[in-house]
């Protein structure tokens, strides 16, 4: 074979190779209508929980009815089989919902006794979808209400909770208008400092951004919503690698703050939400440990999981013991601010575009969270900036719909 054709014989196999490689980016349309379907059923699921928050509701049948939204509505898309295999669908974070001091992770067993939601409790909903791997994610804030039928009023409500909430929701807009590509991760955590000092409430220190990709929804690069200080350095405390954002990228918008000191800990309630560490290997010696293994190797090999979905909820809870603690599976521990303190969490799902940056979840900000402060001046032009393409989207998109 001469130099020319085993040139052109090279340059068919590369051609062959890139036409086999999958895109797995926005850059693909495939891929851009999957995380949109699934940020759809997150924002459905949100809507149906806040409306089954109620006096008398009890933690775990929210998370259930939760659930039950993503995984029927996500059934129902894309059932076309791909090389005679189903795409997989359904949730990508289990249900939580988190009550009062409780910032985050709270989705019980079956076995566990919560009290029931009672009018003022503060509650915060954590959820998410994929469609074949393409994750969504969002997270909401609520007041429970004195009944089904008697809507929540501002009057209710302490000012400092207004003031948590509001500074949350802000903080979660102006973070996600500030992913932006070429931009770097400290300009967000900048940006999120300005609006928790303008409120005078503490963003909670390890809650992390991140950035997700197919099948993954911890992504490598990470914002920070503030930096440690020394002394948490000093204390084990990482500082989040520094990185630059690029196009056809998506980010969970994870912010959580409170009126305490911003330090949420793992208390004394069992943690059930779990993810496979795919890293890590070792031949375990307990029956219970090699049956949980083999369920989440079976069913979830690389999204977060809720032991409350093991048949065998005993052995669950007698296994997943020796997984963590040879690394085979990592926690997501229910963390919990100090008592009395308000916690607020709103999160939303972000698409880096050609044309920009477009927020495709999450619910607006409850009428009845109000407060006397006022942002920064450069936050203040963000949030207006933002209301007024807000508007405008929705003029265009009423004058289609009215036109159609």
């Amino acid at each position: 074979m001469s130099s020319d054709e085993e040139s052109v014989s090279g340059a068919e196999e590369v051609q062959v190779k890139e036409e086999k490689e999958e895109v797995t980016d926005l850059s693909d349309s495939n891929v851009l209508t999957k995380y949109t379907e699934a940020s759809k059923i997150v924002n459905l699921a949100l809507t149906g929980m806040v409306s089954q928050c109620v006096p008398g509701a009890t933690v775990i049948d929210l998370c259930q009815f939760g659930t039950t939204v993503i995984d029927t509505q996500a059934s129902k898309l894309f059932t076309k089989k791909v090389k005679g295999v189903a795409i997989e669908r359904g949730v990508a974070f289990p249900v939580c919902v988190s009550v009062n001091e409780i910032v985050c992770n709270l989705s019980p067993l079956a076995s566990q006794e919560l009290p029931p939601l009672k009018a003022g409790d503060i509650v915060k909903i954590d959820l998410g979808c994929h469609i074949d791997g393409y994750i969504s994610v969002a997270a909401h804030t609520l007041i429970v209400p004195q009944s089904a039928d008697e809507p929540v009023k501002e009057s209710d409500i302490a000012p400092e909770i207004g003031n948590v909430a509001v500074a949350t929701y802000n903080a979660m807009l102006v973070a996600a208008d500030s992913i932006v590509a070429g931009k770097k991760n400290s300009d967000v955590t900048a940006a999120v400092g300005k609006v928790s000092e303008s409120y005078g409430v503490s963003p909670i220190s390890s809650v992390r951004m991140h950035q997700m990709k197919r099948f993954v929804i911890d992504g490598v690069k990470e914002v920070a919503l503030r930096d440690p200080t020394p002394n948490e350095e000093d204390e084990g405390e990482e500082k989040v690698p520094p990185c630059t954002f690029e196009q056809f990228e998506v980010y969970a918008v994870d912010v959580a703050m409170s009126t305490g000191d911003g330090k949420a800990r793992p208390g004394e309630m069992r943690t059930t939400v779990y993810k496979r560490n795919v890293e890590v290997n070792y031949k375990l010696k307990m029956k219970a440990s090699r049956y949980v293994l083999s369920e989440v190797d079976r069913k979830y090999p690389t999204m977060p999981f809720t032991m409350r979905n093991f048949e065998d909820e005993r052995s669950a809870k007698m296994g997943v013991t020796e997984c963590t603690a040879h690394g085979l599976i990592t926690p997501y521990p229910i963390l919990h601010e100090r008592k009395g303190a308000k916690v607020a969490h709103f999160k939303c799902t972000v698409l880096l575009l050609p044309n920009g940056t477009i927020r495709v979840t999450g619910l607006p900000l409850p009428e009845y969270f109000k407060t006397d402060k006022t942002p920064d001046v450069e936050t203040a032009k963000v949030l207006e900036d933002l209301a007024e393409r807000e508007a405008k989207r929705a003029a265009k998109k009423a004058k289609k719909k009215k036109k159609n």
